[in-house]
């Protein structure tokens, strides 16, 4: 094991070698680019899917609550005319409206603070790919400059074309530390954005107090309504409407 081990490792050094050689870093710079490029969109589809969803679930809260007022009218109406079992009807309707607003409001918080943190990381990236950008053409145009020296100085002196290449290579290891360090930075202000938690159904316990509550909220709505329509029109319209 140790003979082929060895084996592997020379085998492994000659073909790295040889890549570095045949590499161009101009070529690599250009693609950290690209790929930066691509993060960039991805954030920036996210915070446009994000708001998008936000945008929906805010219009679905104010149509359930829009529900949510007619059927208090409607209990309003039956109370009136004698049927507290359809203003009953209605007013459990009406709790299970005002449940499901709560629910709305809840994802539509927790969407708005993924929209801040997608912001926040579309701008930081944006810095970032600018001043890559920037760097990327600057080291372009040294490894030009350095390549061509090279050649100038290898033809006035004599320098082998292998000493050349040692100093390219020495070039462009530093040029790729570069492009790679700014690529790992995009990459964690990709991370630190978070994801979505979806919001569980809850348990068995709390489904029934929240039941239990829909009702209790069914009777004082009910008292409510008998104590306005027991109030006589003159007693109303000096005491206004109730909020």
């Amino acid at each position: 094991m140790g003979i082929l081990s060895r084996m592997s490792t020379l085998i492994k050094a000659k073909v790295s070698k040889l890549l570095d050689r045949a590499e161009d870093p101009r070529e690599t710079l250009d693609y950290s680019y690209e790929r930066q490029i691509e993060m960039l969109r991805d954030v920036k589809r996210g915070l446009v899917e994000v708001t998008a969803s936000r945008r929906r679930l805010e219009l679905q809260a104010a149509k359930v609550r829009d529900d949510g007022l007619r059927l208090e009218e409607q209990a309003r109406q039956a109370l009136a005319a004698g049927r507290e079992d359809l203003a009953t009807l209605a007013l459990q309707r009406k709790q299970v409206a005002t449940i499901q607003v709560e629910g709305l409001d809840q994802q539509i918080a927790q969407l708005e603070q993924e929209g801040q943190k997608l912001t926040m990381a579309e701008q930081r990236l944006s810095t970032k790919v600018a001043t890559f950008r920037t760097q990327k053409e600057v080291i372009k145009a040294q490894y030009a400059a350095a390549e061509a020296q090279v050649r100038i100085g290898g033809a006035v002196s004599g320098i082998s074309e292998e000493m050349g290449d040692v100093g390219l290579a020495v070039d462009r290891a530093r040029e790729k530390t570069e492009s790679m360090r700014a690529r790992a930075d995009a990459i964690d202000e990709l991370v630190a954005t978070g994801v979505l938690e979806e919001v569980g159904a809850g348990d068995e316990v709390g489904r029934e107090l929240q039941r239990i509550s829909a009702q209790q909220n069914v009777e004082l709505d009910l008292q409510r309504l008998r104590a306005e329509l027991a109030q006589p029109p003159e007693a109303k319209r000096i005491e206004g409407p109730q909020q």
